[in-house]
């Protein structure tokens, strides 16, 4: 996966979800994706390569910096709660869609009940599924 690709692969994976909005409020080099106003990825650049900025919980974050050397602790943001991601080896289309979804319904099941999306519950399922999955095959 070049940076291009991980840039498109996050950005359309994040703009599929509901009630998300893309903004730019850092600058037109900062691609934002809120869902009911509240952050969970960010796109840009370091030193002129691409990067993704995501949520994420703590302990997933600690196992994914250990797996993976182009995955790090979020650029100006929380380095306990946001990784950045750049392209390397295994990072993959597979790998940054699990990562935007998981960052996504991070931030949106925290949302107070009344503000949560429509669809939430559809998508909570989906993942439950897809780490089944996983479970079953490593």
């Amino acid at each position: 996966m070049d940076g291009t690709t991980l840039h498109e692969t996050a950005m359309r994976v994040a703009g599929e979800l509901p009630a998300v909005t893309h903004t730019f409020p850092f600058g037109p080099e900062h691609d934002v994706f809120k869902v009911v106003g509240k952050i969970f990825l960010l796109t840009s650049h370091l030193s002129g390569q691409p990067i993704v900025t995501l949520k994420c919980e703590p302990a997933h974050a600690q196992a994914l910096r250990q797996e993976f050397e182009t995955i790090t602790p979020g650029y100006h943001l929380n380095k306990k709660h946001w990784i950045t991601i750049i392209t390397g080896p295994g990072v993959t289309t597979n790998l940054v869609e699990e990562l935007v979804l998981n960052a996504y319904l991070l931030v949106a099941e925290n949302l107070p009940r009344a503000k949560r999306p429509l669809g939430l519950e559809s998508l909570q399922r989906a993942r439950e599924i897809v780490v089944q999955e996983d479970e079953q095959q490593g």
